[in-house]
């Protein structure tokens, strides 16, 4: 039943009152969970507790632009969506250099904060993603919307495997290589985001030109049928 799923997905309309309502929970959720988990990060010393609650902000920047443009044309709701895609990009290159910077600090991770804020994340994450996996077929405002809540609930689950991995070696190193992950998963995120929206603007300025080409095309018939109607020199 996935292609039904799929296609019940694409249909959606891009100001669905559920839309906006499941968007609404989720900028809410989100905004919360990024003040928690981050204050969490800093006093753990944990680069990914710090990465994941960067992408809880990132989502909540999301969600609201999405609300911002539901209901308006392709070209404007693709233009959110490319501003998303690059945003999720830079997150994950900022993420990059803290990694950077925690691997020459040389600072330990507590394990024990790490485990149960992830797994607060985890639940928060995971409640997202599944409300709003009915639209993750739609436009490239709605799939970025979905990518981020996937990625989110994937970063999640590795921050509590990094989490059992400090305490079991005692070094930062599962810590830096999950934050490393997550960042490449959000790289990731951000280039396909901004495939689709570039692919959807290129679509949106094709179509003013092909309604002018189809407007020529039915003038210039009307005229030839004219012309054989009412030869030259016969009215």
């Amino acid at each position: 039943m996935a292609g039904c799923g799929e296609c019940c997905a694409a249909t959606q309309a891009p100001n669905d009152r559920r839309w906006r309502r499941a968007l609404w929970i989720a900028l809410g959720i989100n905004a919360g969970m990024f003040a928690g988990e981050m204050a969490a990060g800093l006093a753990a010393n944990s680069q990914a507790l710090q990465a994941d609650a960067l992408d809880f902000f990132g989502d909540a920047a999301n969600y609201a632009i999405s609300l911002s443009v539901a209901g308006m044309a392709l070209v404007w709701r693709a233009c959110a969506a490319l501003v998303k895609g690059a945003t999720l990009g830079l997150l994950g290159l900022y993420v990059m250099v803290t990694i950077i910077w925690a691997v020459w600090s040389g600072t330990l991770p507590q394990a024990e904060w790490m485990g149960g804020v992830g797994l607060l994340a985890l639940v928060a994450n995971g409640a997202v993603a599944l409300m709003l996996y009915r639209f993750r077929a739609g436009d490239a405002n709605m799939r970025s919307v979905w990518i981020c809540s996937r990625n989110d609930a994937i970063g999640n689950v590795a921050v509590v495997f990094a989490a059992a991995g400090v305490f079991g070696t005692g070094t930062p190193w599962p810590d830096l290589i999950v934050a490393g992950v997550m960042a490449a998963l959000g790289i990731s995120g951000g280039l396909q985001i901004v495939r689709q929206a570039r692919a959807e603007l290129a679509r949106s300025r094709m179509a003013p030109m092909q309604q002018d080409e189809h407007r020529t095309r039915s003038t210039g018939i009307k005229h030839t049928v004219r012309s054989i109607i009412y030869p030259s020199g016969t009215r």
